[in-house]
């Protein structure tokens, strides 16, 4: 391409890539906000202002990729916007707003002084708050989840993946304790074998096609020209990054360190966020593959298997070893493994139905998901456990007299985690299952099969550790303990800002057809 035609793409792709540059711009701007404000201003007034100008900064972004009129390729191929990647980045973006207004309101007491009243050894111990840079970190991995919704390119995929990356191996250890550092560290390693990894795919399929955009002619076709399982070995190996994301087998060890690391609203948004995006470039990515390889089979078949054996690990792996966690951020941490063995339900289908599930699934997936992590932390409040003590769910026995509202609120979304009606777990599960027997029923591949009956299965088994946590909460008595000196009083706000995520849990059930409109809209 002559470059003045480059230059008018690039000039013309501004109009379609107005959130990314709001972003971008927004976050070298908070950076520089922050250095300001902590020293003009009290840090409570700090706090306020970075924290109102976050969510600005992503409501806006929000509803600029929602109603911006720009459809279609940006910068030669490198990015593509269609109504897939605007639903992503408008599940992103609402996902970010709610963990910062979670982690705004949740430390106003620490900030005015208050204390939380529990004893330990000498002295109460405080409840820390994030420290300021959380809010142009959180920025940065938008922008990078952003660009992962777009991304269509090979080089595009794995420069957002890295944006998100190396934020999120900050905010894991953004916080001064051992256990955050620790497991900062094991996320960088472990992040930087998928990356090695998802490069070695990527140079294998540049290799066999000559290009890095997915959605050349030549990529398809010179794929087709090869065997079908080295494109699915290539294929396989490029997803690794994907599958690090995703916290999908065998590639999700770092999990449960970094959420149990990793303060309550960072973890929150780790089990949303990434996922929502991966979730959509590993559907580019398969739907870039030829209908026909060289040896006259059909590639997305030979790769269906290998996908399917994944799916079913992470389901498996995820739901037993909750089986047998207390400490409750590892027990939701392993939850989102097995969740992300559900997500790549629809993906195996490899039918616009099971894409359109795995979609549905994501953005019930937000609700649910944010609502068990900000649940548990305010009931392990209520509890009086200090943040920077492990919280067990033996910590909750007897708090469903204490908090109704709030342990009614957790079981219904334990109920929709599980897949149980009249929860919306119950319709993504459905959708999810259904098109994957429908796969079955085309291709007769006995791997789909076994994923179809254990998937089932194992919906009922995650109910045996979800309903734990509500078993305790009504069925057993409030230990006694002679250190609490008086109940931990929450802000109403933060109360109903968590109890309101349960509300769509039941709702979408009621009407799932509001959320697909915007899923099957062209």
């Amino acid at each position: 391409m002559p470059l003045t035609d480059q230059l008018t793409d690039i000039l013309s792709s501004l109009r379609g890539f107005g959130p990314e540059i709001w972003l971008s711009v927004s976050f070298c701007l908070l950076l520089i906000a922050e250095l300001i404000f902590v020293r003009v201003m009290p840090l409570p007034k700090t706090r306020r202002y970075l924290a109102g100008l976050s969510v600005l900064v992503l409501l806006v972004a929000g509803l600029w990729a929602v109603y911006m009129p720009t459809r279609g390729f940006l910068f030669t191929n490198l990015l593509f916007v269609d109504n897939q990647a605007i639903f992503i980045q408008a599940i992103v973006a609402l996902g970010a707003i709610l963990v910062v207004l979670y982690e705004f309101l949740s430390f106003p007491q620490a900030e005015t002084g208050q204390l939380l009243q529990v004893r330990r050894g000498v002295g109460v111990i405080r409840q820390p708050g994030l420290p300021f840079e959380w809010y142009s970190l959180l920025v940065a991995m938008t922008l990078g989840l952003f660009l992962m919704a777009m991304s269509v390119n090979m080089l595009s995929i794995y420069l957002s993946i890295e944006l998100v990356s190396i934020c999120s191996y900050l905010l894991t250890a953004l916080t001064t304790s051992r256990k955050a550092s620790e497991g900062g560290i094991k996320y960088l390693l472990f992040g930087a074998v998928s990356s090695a990894i998802m490069l070695y795919g990527m140079s294998l399929l540049y290799g066999m096609t000559g290009t890095l955009d997915l959605t050349a002619d030549a990529f398809g076709a010179e794929l087709a020209r090869q065997e079908g399982s080295v494109v699915a070995v290539a294929m396989l190996l490029t997803a690794a990054g994907l599958l690090f994301k995703l916290a999908g087998v065998p590639f999700h060890i770092w999990t449960p360190d970094a959420y149990e690391a990793a303060p309550i609203p960072v973890a929150a948004f780790f089990s949303v966020g990434p996922k929502a995006a991966a979730v959509l470039v590993l559907m580019r990515v398969i739907t870039a593959l030829p209908a026909e390889s060289g040896t006259g089979g059909t590639t997305a078949a030979v790769l269906q298997t290998p996908l399917a054996v994944l799916a079913l690990a992470g389901i498996l792996i995820g739901n037993l070893s909750a089986l047998r966690q207390t400490e409750a951020k590892r027990l939701l941490a392993y939850s989102t493994i097995a969740h992300a063995g559900f997500l790549l339900v629809g993906v195996v289908a490899l039918n616009n139905a099971g894409f359109e599930a795995g979609l549905f699934y994501v953005g019930t997936y937000l609700f649910m998901s944010l609502a068990a992590f900000f649940l548990v932390d305010l009931l392990a409040r209520s509890a009086g456990v200090p943040q920077n003590e492990p919280l067990t769910i033996h910590n909750f026995a007897g708090l469903g007299a204490k908090q109704p509202l709030l342990a009614i609120a957790l079981t219904v979304v334990m109920l929709g985690l599980t897949g149980l009606p009249p929860t919306v777990g119950f319709t993504a599960k459905l959708l999810a299952f259904s098109a994957l027997y429908e796969a079955y029923q085309q291709t007769g591949d006995a791997w789909l099969l076994a994923l179809f009956a254990l998937g089932l299965l194992n919906a009922l088994i995650s109910l045996v550790y979800y309903l734990k946590i509500p078993f305790l909460l009504f069925f057993r008595p409030i230990p006694t303990q002679t250190d609490v000196l008086a109940p931990v009083v929450l802000p109403k706000a933060l109360v109903w800002l968590a109890v309101s995520l349960t509300l769509p849990v039941v709702l979408l059930f009621l009407k799932p057809d509001l959320l697909l409109y915007f899923i099957d809209r062209q």
